[in-house]
């Protein structure tokens, strides 16, 4: 049986693949619209397979900020990061949300990222590699990259 965040992550290589020329770089603005677009979709979609809405959950405490899809009894937060083969990224922002929530007394195991390909491979670079172990070996946070 696959967990909830597998399941997202088929979700989301579904709309991926249904959606022409998702794979292109649109550069700021048509990027942003499109990655809305995306999200929004993967919410709508995984609701209605969950039977229950799991996304843009504000577990970080009493600010603005909210993770893209938290399921709690996998104690798994799930981050929907594009552009993770990009050089600068949110990736350090999405990790300090995962501690914030932790720390807060929210189950957090592990940070999942779905990106576009090419983010495995960035992710294992040493600089990221040396903050993945560091969150590991700190904080009992585990990371997964996951590609559409």
């Amino acid at each position: 049986m696959m967990s909830y965040y597998q399941e997202l992550h088929e979700i989301a290589k579904d709309i991926a693949s249904g959606t022409e020329g998702f794979l292109d770089i649109k550069g700021p603005g048509a990027g942003n619209h499109a990655t809305n677009e995306f999200i929004s979709e993967l919410g709508r979609l995984s609701s209605e397979r969950f039977g229950k809405d799991f996304s843009e959950k504000k577990i970080c405490g009493s600010n603005s900020l909210a993770v893209d899809f938290y399921f709690p009894d996998d104690g798994v937060i799930v981050e929907v990061a594009l552009g993770l083969r990009n050089p600068n990224t949110e990736y350090e922002k999405d990790i300090l949300k995962a501690m914030m929530a932790k720390e807060l007394g929210n189950r957090v195991d592990k940070l999942v990222f779905i990106t576009k390909p090419g983010g495995i491979k960035k992710c294992n670079q040493p600089g990221r590699k040396a903050v993945k172990d560091w969150l590991r070996g700190s904080n009992q946070i585990e990371i997964e990259v996951l590609e559409l």
